[in-house]
């Protein structure tokens, strides 16, 4: 199942695609979708994305280790956050959220495929992975808060 630890990748650089190249947009509708949404800026969304780009692929350098697994269960949920804030921010905006079809068919069932696989595997326990989709699936809490807090 090597292939399951580099689908965080693939997955985000498909996400991507869809936030920035086709159909793109995604920093023009967060700013409409905000009230302006000052916070994200260009330079905002290439150091963010490019820490989850570092971050995916230090799980597939990881992937024989304990560690890489619970680092892929981490970043899995936070990527399944991030699809179901978009379904959530395009039926609050009664629109289409740049990155929404791919957080919710690609991240969604990557997470809980993983998540199934890992667990059934014996590769992570069930303690782990509650604390690991915890700790993942709080990124748009606590994210929120920071938008909420530091405006312009």
């Amino acid at each position: 199942m090597d292939w399951l630890s580099w689908a965080p990748l693939g997955a985000a650089m498909l996400h991507m695609f869809e936030e920035f190249v086709f159909p793109g947009g995604f920093m023009a509708w967060y700013r409409r979708y905000r009230d302006g949404g000052a916070r994200v800026t260009v330079r905002f969304l290439v150091i963010i994305n490019a820490a989850l780009l570092v971050a995916c692929l230090d799980i597939g350098f990881l992937r024989h280790r304990t560690a890489g697994v619970i680092y892929w269960l981490v970043i899995a949920a936070v990527l399944c956050s991030n699809g179901i804030w978009h379904a959530w921010a395009s039926y609050k905006s009664r629109g289409y959220s740049p990155g929404v079809i791919t957080g919710l068919l690609i991240y969604l069932p990557m997470t809980v495929f993983g998540y199934i696989q890992f667990l059934r595997a014996g590769k992570a326990s069930a303690g782990a992975a509650i604390v690991a989709g915890s700790v993942g699936g709080s990124y748009h809490l606590w994210s929120a808060l920071y938008h909420r807090t530091t405006r312009g």
